[in-house]
């Protein structure tokens, strides 16, 4: 199957042939077809499977071929989570919206409100955003989404991990045109709040999923090697820097304060590395991910900010330096590499404190994982031991009831004492107080003496 083969707008099919694309993904030629049929569509796959155009070219034939349900309201809103995919999402649209009468703007947290509001104001067509920022535009009335078209959650499941689902209830509760279309992309079906948010976003949607099982992804080779500690973790990694031909690596850390130590000692080793944390500001972010994307850095440190969003083709390597607390984020972060048909490694240590969540990985994988070594680097760690349950302990029922009955009943009473001399009150006799008697009742008394 080809491109030229979906049926689209003579403009649209001459901009997707000028860009060179081809033959599509199998998300891309089960999803198409099922989103420009105006089904309400619910599509998992895997990591770079080319899934933001398989949103984007449908969302540009509806624009090109149907008449706007309002003149003033944008026609689709695509959200993602954070401002890295938003940035990758918008980077796309931007290619089939340049030389058209369609106006898109990229809506982010950490950037000026007032100049976003400005924006908004000139009615944009397509808005890319992240859910937080915009439902605070939406809060302020610098714009309104009762005549939306479309609605684009990419990588739901990470929007509602995040915490967004009270903010995407308020843009789905806005968007309230009969006629508005939903689309939600998640990484995998197996997302309980996914599921029950769709019942309340979707109608009668159609369900794809394609290669959502990240242990059928071919692309990439996944390798795991015991760790003692973190000098050991450091000497593997440097091992293989030098063993394994790379082109580009990301090397993900638990802390900010990790990646910036990390990256240091990489650069004193003579490699391009730079460090990239949620604590930067937006520009300085943006120019990171824009100067490793062009391929002026070797390696990127990072934590789990950049697990989504960063699509560059040419990352050969993964290292998780440190694995994920949660086995989602083990997915997205190998999934960097081995993108657009190129082969990917993605290498784990496993150390003391990862022991737990490498457990849950080969579970979440359902595969009985093995550990590869370096002869030159052993390890003396080899896990953990599973931890023995305690025995619970039975409190005892003593038998007779009655006997404790009569024990309390037979119990002293306590007595509250006094402040001055500490004598139980019920033990000491009671004074009453002599009135004071007027003159004549003592004239009376005196009298009947």
């Amino acid at each position: 199957m080809q491109f030229k083969d979906f049926g689209f707008d003579k403009r649209l099919a001459g901009q997707v042939e000028h860009l060179g694309f081809d033959t599509p993904t199998e998300i891309q030629q089960q999803a198409i077809p099922a989103a420009m049929s105006g089904h309400d569509l619910i599509a998992s796959s895997k990591t770079g499977s080319g899934k933001t155009l398989a949103f984007v070219l449908p969302m540009m034939q509806r624009l090109t071929k149907q008449k706007a349900l309002s003149k003033k309201d944008p026609r689709a809103l695509i959200l993602a989570p954070t401002r890295e995919l938003a940035k990758q999402v918008f980077s796309q649209v931007r290619l089939f919206t340049a030389g058209s009468s369609f106006k898109s703007v990229l809506i982010l947290g950490g950037e000026n409100f007032n100049d976003q509001a400005k924006v908004l104001a000139k009615e944009p067509h397509i808005i890319v955003a992240t859910p937080g920022r915009l439902a605070d535009h939406l809060g302020h009335g610098h714009f309104y989404l009762q005549g939306l078209e479309l609605l684009i959650l990419d990588e739901a499941d990470r929007m509602l991990d995040l915490g967004f689902s009270k903010e995407l209830t308020k843009i789905n509760e806005e968007a309230n045109h009969r006629k508005r279309q939903t689309l939600l992309f998640s990484a995998t079906m197996d997302h309980a709040q996914v599921n029950e948010f769709a019942l309340s976003l979707l109608k009668d949607p159609k369900r794809i999923a394609v290669d959502a099982d990240i242990a059928e992804h071919d692309d990439i080779a996944k390798q795991f090697y015991l760790a003692d500690n973190l000098d050991h973790k450091k000497a593997l990694l440097e091992h293989f820097l030098k063993a394994q031909q790379l082109d580009q690596a990301i090397v993900f850390t638990a802390t900010r304060a990790d990646t910036e130590v990390l990256a240091n000692e990489l650069t004193a080793q003579g490699y391009s590395t730079v460090a990239l944390s949620g604590e930067l500001i937006q520009s300085k972010r943006n120019q990171i991910m824009d100067e490793f994307s062009r391929g002026r850095h070797k390696i990127l440190v990072t934590t789990d900010l950049a697990a989504r969003g960063l699509d560059v083709s040419n990352i050969s390597h993964v290292f998780n330096f440190d694995l994920p607390k949660h086995v989602e984020e083990f997915v997205h972060r190998i999934g960097r590499t081995g993108r657009a048909g190129n082969k990917g490694i993605a290498i784990s240590f496993v150390g003391p404190k990862d022991w737990q969540s490498f457990k849950n990985i080969e579970g979440y994988l359902q595969q009985s994982l093995t550990f590869e070594k370096v002869d030159s680097l052993p390890a003396k760690f080899k896990g953990l031991k599973p931890k023995k349950a305690k025995p619970k302990l039975v409190k005892k029922v003593q038998e007779d009831t009655s006997l404790k009955q009569t024990v309390k009943a037979s119990a002293p009473i306590k007595r509250k004492k006094s402040f001055l001399v500490a004598k139980d009150m019920g033990d000491m006799p009671v004074m009453r107080k002599k009135q004071s008697l007027t003159r004549e009742e003592i004239e009376r008394q005196d009298d009947e003496e």
